[in-house]
C-alpha cells in the first residue's frame, strides 16, 4: 500500500499544479533565508563598533567589517543545513492544492475537500518548522554519540515527523483535525514506514526539495486507501 501510494504520486509529478507549489515554495524559502541572513548582517553590523582601541596595536577600524563578514559566512552555511525543514514548512501552507490535484484525478466520485483555512495552514507551518528543525538540532547529540547509526537515527527521526504531518494534512481535508490525529494514531506503523520512505532522499541535495510534494501526494493516496480498506471491516462490525 506504501509503495503503490508512493508510486502513483511519482506518475502525477508533471502535473502544472504541482510545479506551481514546488516554485512557490522555494522562492518563499529562498527569500526568506535571504532575508533573515541580511537582517542579521545588519544587526551585527550595527551592535558593532566602528573601531576599537587594541594595546600595543592602536586603533582597529575593520573589526565590524570581520564581524558581519563572519556573520555572513557562518548564516549561509546554516541556510544550507535549513533549507530543507525550512522549504518542507513553507511548502505545507500550499500542499492543500496537491492534495487536491491527487484527488481530481484519482478520486473524481469524492465530493469536495474542505480547505484548511490559511491561517490554520500558517499556524501549523510555524509549529511544523519549529518541530522539525529544534528536533534535527537535538539529533545532533546522538549523531555524536552513535555515529554508525546517525543515519538511521536521520530517517527515523525525519520519518515519523514528515508522516505525522503529511497524513494529518491529508486526512484533515475529509474528516476534520481530531479524527486526522485519531485515523494517525490508529496506523501510525503504516504512517511512519510511510515517512521513513519519503525521509531517505532527504540526504539527496535537491531531490530532498521535492520531498514536501511528493509526500503530500503519496499521504493523500495512503489516506483515502487506509480509509477504503477499513470500510469493510467497519461495515461487518455494524451488521
Amino acid at each position: 500500500m506504501i509503495l503503490s501510494s508512493f508510486f502513483a504520486a511519482l506518475g502525477q509529478m508533471g502535473d502544472s499544479r504541482f510545479r506551481r507549489v514546488l516554485f512557490l515554495g522555494l522562492a518563499l524559502t529562498i527569500a526568506l533565508l535571504i532575508g533573515a541572513t541580511s537582517g542579521l548582517v545588519w544587526l551585527i553590523g550595527w551592535l558593532t563598533a566602528d573601531s576599537v582601541s587594541v594595546p600595543w596595536f592602536g586603533e582597529i577600524t575593520w573589526l565590524d567589517d570581520v564581524v558581519s563578514w563572519g556573520s555572513f559566512f557562518l548564516f549561509f552555511g546554516l541556510s544550507i543545513f535549513l533549507m530543507m525543514p525550512v522549504a518542507s514548512a513553507i511548502t505545507s501552507m500550499f500542499l492543500d492544492e496537491v492534495a487536491a490535484a491527487v484527488e481530481e484525478r484519482n478520486y473524481p466520485h469524492l465530493p469536495p475537500a474542505t480547505p484548511v483555512p490559511f491561517g490554520d495552514a500558517l499556524v501549523d507551518t510555524v509549529n511544523f518548522l519549529g518541530v522539525l528543525i529544534g528536533a534535527n538540532i537535538l539529533a545532533l547529540i546522538l549523531y555524536a554519540m552513535f555515529p554508525p547509526t546517525a543515519v538511521f537515527i536521520f530517517w527515523g527521526l525525519n520519518g515519523f515527523l514528515l508522516g505525522r504531518e503529511y497524513f494529518t494534512l491529508a486526512a484533515m481535508r475529509r474528516v476534520g483535525r481530531v479524527r486526522a490525529k485519531e485515523l494517525r494514531r490508529a496506523h501510525s506503523g503504516t504512517v511512519w514506514m510511510a515517512g521513513t520512505l519519503m525521509a531517505i532522499p532527504l540526504s539527496i541535495p535537491l531531490i530532498n526539495l521535492l520531498i514536501p510534494i511528493i509526500g503530500a501526494a503519496t499521504f493523500t493516496h495512503l489516506y483515502h486507501r487506509l480509509t477504503e480498506a477499513q470500510a469493510p471491516d467497519q461495515t461487518s462490525s455494524y451488521r
